[in-house]
């Protein structure tokens, strides 16, 4: 799904955090969020509106009768982010379903042309093993995980390729999601080659596709095999910087070296104040397409940093407080109250036809929300 980029970069061990966009929410208006309830109602619409007999969801409604395989794991995650928070098990039968129906559209496999793809299903799959404990998802993501390594070659110096039938160009959505997705399964299994290939990967990304100075995080590199790093401030996305934080956090986790956790932090601290991704403090409106779910990736990451133990106050302070402002925005401005529907601008209504990409980015948003309120971040 996406393109380019590159700039060497210096392995930074310490950051020292912008202040500028000091997100404050006004007090008044955010105490009558019930965050909680606003997340139930996202994916009760999300499973009204996008859910179809075939059992998984589809791209639009009015249903436009197109598959596209690597939303699906975005909506698995966000059955899981239920399900882990209200215990209800009608979240595992959508899953199971989910499974079969996904499988059966996808060709009777998980396995797929495009190694991003993979990573975010196998990503979801994991998740879905931690809070159900059943085999089948963890079996699924290491048979993911067998294939997506084999995308790994020299070309740029290393890195996985973005898809199996072109093999020249690299990018952070094929990388990034196999380091965290590595890290993950080496603290499940504890066997030191899936650390190995985490730390492999991270390390090919930060020296090809991270901005040193600031963290910004590039889309790829060598789309059309010539060398060029795309670096267009029109390629900047959300769920790029949040990937690539994500995958610090693992990797800080699991070393406790703090050059991951400012790594971690450097991107976010770029990401909330970058004019182009996130202008006046709200993050961008997209498409309703693929770009659809970057802004939820990147606030699903961004969440897991700020309830960190280790990072200072003041920064989570800010962080919250930026997650907040869109989150209120969103729910204001950016959707239709009679269905509960998300638009993919977050600062004005959907139009007539209902998109599952900005629901699910949507939907994300609002269960960070909960979840930050229920881990009583939110005074």
């Amino acid at each position: 799904m996406r393109l380019l980029i590159l700039i060497n970069l210096i392995f930074f061990s310490s950051y020292i955090p912008s202040a500028e966009h000091d997100y404050i929410a006004d007090s008044d208006v955010q105490n009558t969020f019930q965050w909680e309830q606003i997340a139930d109602s996202g994916i009760a619409s999300l499973n009204t509106n996008f859910w179809n007999a075939a059992k998984f969801y589809s791209n639009a409604n009015p249903d436009d009768g197109k598959f596209n395989y690597w939303p699906q794991a975005h909506a698995l995650d966000v059955l899981v982010d239920a399900y882990a928070r209200t215990g209800k098990n009608v979240y595992i039968d959508y899953m199971n379903a989910w499974y079969t129906g996904v499988n059966v559209k996808n060709g009777n496999t998980f396995l797929n042309e495009f190694y991003d793809d993979m990573e975010w299903n196998a990503l979801a799959m994991h998740r879905a093993y931690q809070v159900t404990h059943d085999k089948k998802w963890l079996n699924e993501s290491v048979i993911l995980w067998n294939d997506i390594k084999n995308g790994w070659n020299d070309v740029i110096g290393g890195g996985i390729a973005w898809r199996k039938t072109q093999t020249y160009y690299k990018n952070t959505p094929a990388n990034v999601p196999a380091a965290i997705l590595a890290a993950r399964l080496y603290i499940e299994t504890k066997e030191e080659i899936y650390l190995t290939w985490a730390k492999k990967i991270y390390t090919w990304e930060k020296s090809t596709l991270v901005n040193r100075l600031d963290g910004l995080v590039y889309d790829g590199i060598n789309a059309n095999n010539d060398g060029k790093l795309q670096d267009d401030p029109g390629w900047r996305f959300a769920y790029n910087q949040g990937v690539f934080i994500g995958a610090a956090l693992e990797l800080y986790g699991i070393t406790k070296d703090k050059v991951y956790l400012n790594d971690a932090l450097r991107t976010a601290d770029h990401m909330i104040i970058d004019n182009v991704m996130s202008p006046d403090g709200i993050m961008r409106a997209s498409d309703n397409g693929d770009g659809g779910l970057f802004n939820g990736i990147g606030v699903r990451y961004l969440t897991l940093l700020t309830l960190h133990p280790d990072i200072p106050s003041s920064l989570r302070n800010k962080y919250i407080a930026f997650i907040k402002h869109n989150a209120e925005t969103l729910w204001l401005n950016g959707m239709d109250r009679t269905k509960t529907i998300f638009s993919n601008n977050w600062r004005q209504p959907p139009g007539e036809t209902a998109y599952l990409t900005p629901q699910l980015s949507g939907c994300m948003l609002m269960e960070s929300m909960a979840l930050l309120a229920r881990k009583n971040y939110l005074k």
